[in-house]
């Protein structure tokens, strides 16, 4: 039977490492994940108990294609505490996750063929999901000395129909400041170009409060997701806050793409929005994991890093070490038992020369596996100079 061109997209390569992790687990061996983006906790106990509740009473069918009423309300509420914004819950869209919310904003933005500008090094199912709706990504590579966080400079000569950034950012956990959100948003705004603001790590920051696009203006689309600060990943539950002109649009896609997000997860997600202090005791083991690693992590030669301002991340690039990050990284895995990402899933260019190490599993496994990369490193940098 025939392939369709847009189906040839690659593979997610952190998948692909989670399932080597999982087949030498099948073999009895116990492996330290750092290498999947997700928290260690559950959904808030909380949260929890009320899906049981709403499982007891309700019959949990079709929601409205947007979402919950109250959940958009209470989403657009959170707006208002955490940035100041006045936000109109008829703008809040709940999706399937944010990979449907990315779906809905690229499908209701562009035409085929379009231009979307993405940060290099980014999140790779941007691009996949891209080049699925014939839509072309257009890497901008972003420069080490600026965090890896694109700057205004590196669009120079750019034609683009779209621009799309993220802070925090994966794989980097680097932020945007406010200026050069607000310099980004002004280059669309001037250019024509549409632009969207995925925001799925606000709320994991390290001292500095991550600003959102909806603080600088409402030509924009944002992003943003249960999964990571909420520790909700497996319910597959966004939103995305779009202009008001935009949302009869994007409600039409989604009454036929999707139909509606889940009810249970929704349900369980306008609960979680409740719990902050079991999330805040979440943030503060990821804190003390984030320490643990700049602390540990350059001793043993990997110590070309920008710190992390947010999410549970440390990019490191290790082309002092290997020039080939994927076979570094199942060398790792098969030696130390330690489960890291290679950069290529979000640098094809460079990627070859970086490795992601997520942090946010219990400390306890952050200890135990710095402790058996240290001595890997240590044996592998004798065998290199030996």
């Amino acid at each position: 039977m025939r392939k369709a061109r847009r189906g040839q997209v690659d593979p997610f390569i952190v998948m692909d490492v989670m399932e080597a992790a999982r087949a030498l687990e099948a073999g009895g061996r116990r492996i330290i994940h750092m290498e999947v983006g997700q928290p260690g906790t559950p959904a808030p106990e909380a949260a929890r108990a009320a899906l049981v509740h709403a499982m007891a009473e309700e019959s949990l069918g079709y929601t409205v294609a947007l979402g919950l009423p109250a959940l958009r309300a209470r989403i657009a509420r959170m707006y208002g505490d955490r940035h100041g914004v006045d936000l109109d819950p008829g703008r809040v869209v709940v999706t399937s996750g944010s990979s449907a919310a990315f779906i809905l904003a690229f499908t209701a933005l562009f035409d085929a063929g379009s231009r979307v500008g993405i940060g290099a090094p980014g999140y790779p199912s941007y691009r996949q999901i891209l080049r699925a709706l014939d839509l072309n990504a257009v890497d901008i590579p972003a420069r080490a000395e600026a965090r890896y966080q694109v700057q205004v400079a590196d669009l120079a000569g750019q034609d683009l129909q779209g621009l799309l950034m993220a802070s925090p950012a994966n794989p980097t956990g680097t932020m945007l400041s406010r200026d050069d959100l607000a310099r980004l948003m002004g280059w669309a705004r001037d250019t024509g170009a549409a632009f969207i603001s995925d925001e799925i790590y606000h709320g994991i920051t390290y001292g500095t409060r991550a600003v959102s696009a909806l603080e600088l203006g409402d030509d924009c689309y944002v992003i943003n997701s249960f999964s990571k600060y909420w520790s909700m990943t497996g319910w597959r539950v966004g939103w995305m806050v779009v202009p008001e002109d935009h949302v009869r649009m994007v409600e039409r896609l989604a009454q036929n793409l999707f139909i509606c997000p889940s009810h249970a997860a929704q349900v369980t997600a306008l609960a979680a929005m409740d719990c902050d202090a079991e999330l805040q005791d979440n943030l503060a083991v990821y804190a003390a994991n984030r320490a643990l690693m700049l602390e540990a992590l350059p001793p043993m030669g990997f110590d070309r890093i920008a710190p992390p301002d947010g999410a549970f991340y440390i990019y490191a690039d290790v082309r002092h070490l290997t020039d080939d990050s994927r076979a570094f990284a199942a060398q790792i895995l098969q030696e130390a038992g330690v489960a890291v990402t290679p950069g290529l899933d979000f640098d094809p260019e460079r990627g070859a020369g970086t490795l992601r190490f997520s942090y946010a599993r219990a400390t306890g496994d952050i200890i135990e596996g710095l402790a058996r990369l240290a001595a890997f490193m240590a044996d592998y940098q004798g065998r290199r100079h030996g």
